[in-house]
């Protein structure tokens, strides 16, 4: 299948510091990548290196047949980690105008930012101006301007970040359904329960290198054999009598039941069968493997690094990181 977008080799440095380093990437046409890492390890940085922003000290990229974003920046939606308005213009005003700046006729820029502003919970806001609106409105109505030309590639820097949970839902069912209209999607985050979610395809990058690019298809089909997840079919089921059993190592609470820590080297299928005896399970599955999981153990085994798990796991599940705006 033909590539919507190629890096080759690219490198892009900020005085000693390597933000991308010799990053390869073939994104297929129609397919959702999603771009993953914590905060600081290059995701913006390699974006607008794509949008032609800024360019590679080295490498080279090709973005829909072209040689620069630059060359097919009409078929391209764009949603930047910093987001940017014209914030004396009214919001129905300011996305007519991006619609028409990519080649959207006038006569139907302004229907089309109607509907897609009420798509997504900003009916009524029309002649509002861009400046009176709160943060997470003001999202919702970038990401608009990022989709109103129906591109054939939207790039989407931290979409979801500072968004409520309902906003947040609304963004990715508007994201599913350009995909499902043909667009290919190349989204950056930190938090990988979104990537886990909406993505086909992940790519993981630390310190600017490239430590993973594979299906979720793969990846969905990896499980964790020592740890299994239990719920019981009654609440109140005493469930300390599982971390007796001959092929328990230890059982933790967790909020629908308890995860359960398997002894080394013991078959998971004797163990589902000793603990499903020991108390009666409404759900007893093998755990699946986490991209959290996966990208905290490849950064460990590469660099060594392992006091900082902690610290990685917190950025990557955006603790202390996110907050809501609405």
């Amino acid at each position: 299948m033909e590539s919507a977008l190629r890096l080759q080799s690219v490198t892009k440095t900020f005085g000693a510091t390597r933000a991308v380093d010799t990053l390869d990437l073939d994104v297929r046409r129609g397919a959702t990548y999603g771009v993953i890492g914590p905060s600081g390890a290059g995701k913006t940085t390699a974006i607008r290196l794509i949008m032609s922003i800024l360019f590679p000290d080295s490498g080279e990229i090709a973005v829909l047949g072209h040689k620069s974003a630059l060359e097919a920046k009409d078929r391209i939606g764009y949603l930047p980690e910093e987001r940017g308005v014209y914030r004396k213009m009214r919001v129905g005003d300011f996305v007519s105008y991006i619609a028409q700046l990519k080649g959207v006729p006038a006569s139907e820029a302004g229907p089309r930012a109607a509907r897609l502003l009420k798509r997504v919970g900003l009916e009524g806001i029309e002649r509002k101006k861009c400046e009176d609106l709160s943060k997470g409105m003001l999202q919702r109505a970038s990401f608009v301007a990022a989709i109103i030309n129906q591109p054939d590639l939207l790039i989407l820097d931290e979409p979801f970040s500072g968004l409520d949970p309902i906003s947040v839902r609304t963004l990715k069912d508007v994201i599913a359904e350009e995909h499902r209209r043909g667009a290919t999607i190349l989204f950056s985050t930190h938090i990988m329960a979104n990537a886990e979610e909406l993505c086909q395809h992940v790519v993981m990058i630390h310190r600017g290198r490239k430590v993973l690019d594979e299906p979720m298809s793969g990846l969905r089909r990896q499980f964790n054999r020592a740890v299994v997840h239990f719920e019981p079919i009654d609440p109140a089921a005493d469930l300390s009598v599982l971390g007796r059993l001959a092929t328990v190592r230890e059982v933790a609470p967790a909020t629908d039941g308890c995860v359960i820590h398997l002894k080394s080297g013991v078959d998971p299928g004797d163990a589902i069968r000793e603990i499903a005896g020991a108390v009666a399970p409404a759900r007893i599955e093998i755990a699946r493997v986490r991209l959290e999981d996966v990208f905290i153990r490849l950064v460990t085994e590469e660099t060594g690094e392992a006091d900082a798990t902690e610290a990685l796991r917190a950025n990557l599940q955006g603790v202390g990181l996110e907050g809501a705006a609405v």
